[in-house]
């Protein structure tokens, strides 16, 4: 069987973070908001943005377009904002040819989440896509999309210490954490810690168990 890696997608294989911020500016730029709202919708989709949460500011902030239009033209330039590096992309590349099973698992709309990795041009470099906010089935539901299961084991990467390293590790997986969030008290340590994406990469391609 394959050897297994799983990905997070947001601000492990990809910046979102900034691309938030340019994606903000140029939806309240297009429609004419002033920065009080621009703050507002920052802050309020710095974690996680879907289609109900435009119903709710589209009322809060009086805006005239439908919430749908709204929701798309979030997702169209959150699209075209991310970013991924050109070490990442070669990094899959690299496990891909030396026997990795690659897969993404990721919270989210789908439509969003599946429009980033498209611009990020990760769609091809990975065997499956997991997209959903239930983390008791996403890591099982994820291997089964790269044509394999959790029996052999494998490597969740991720930034969230509670969504990626506890999840990955109640689905019986090795966790590699990307530094950036603060850790939890009392989560028992990752098996691995790195500061980057790509040095998490870099380890899996000396992993030989």
């Amino acid at each position: 069987m394959a050897r297994l890696a799983l990905f997070d997608l947001d601000n492990t294989l990809i910046d979102r973070n900034t691309a938030i911020s340019d994606a903000v500016v140029a939806l309240c730029l297009a429609h004419g908001c002033d920065i009080t709202i621009e703050q507002r919708l920052r802050s309020e989709l710095t974690d996680r943005a879907y289609p109900g949460d435009f119903v709710r500011l589209r009322a809060a902030f009086g805006l005239r377009e439908a919430a749908e239009k709204l929701w798309q033209e979030y997702v169209d330039l959150m699209a075209a904002a991310v970013t991924c590096s050109p070490e990442v992309h070669t990094g899959l590349v690299h496990l891909r040819e030396g026997g990795w099973t690659i897969g993404i698992v990721t919270n989210g709309a789908s439509d969003i989440q599946r429009a980033k990795l498209t611009a990020a041009a990760l769609a091809d470099l990975v065997d499956g896509v997991a997209v959903s906010g239930d983390l008791e089935i996403l890591f099982a539901l994820a291997a089964t999309r790269c044509g394999t299961n959790l029996d052999g084991g494998g490597w969740m990467t991720g930034d969230n210490p509670g969504g990626d390293i506890g999840g990955g590790r109640e689905a019986g997986l090795r966790i590699i954490w990307v530094r950036g969030r603060s850790w939890p008290d009392g989560l028992p340590p990752a098996d691995h810690a790195v500061d980057e994406v790509t040095d998490a990469i870099n380890f899996l391609l000396t992993e030989t168990e």
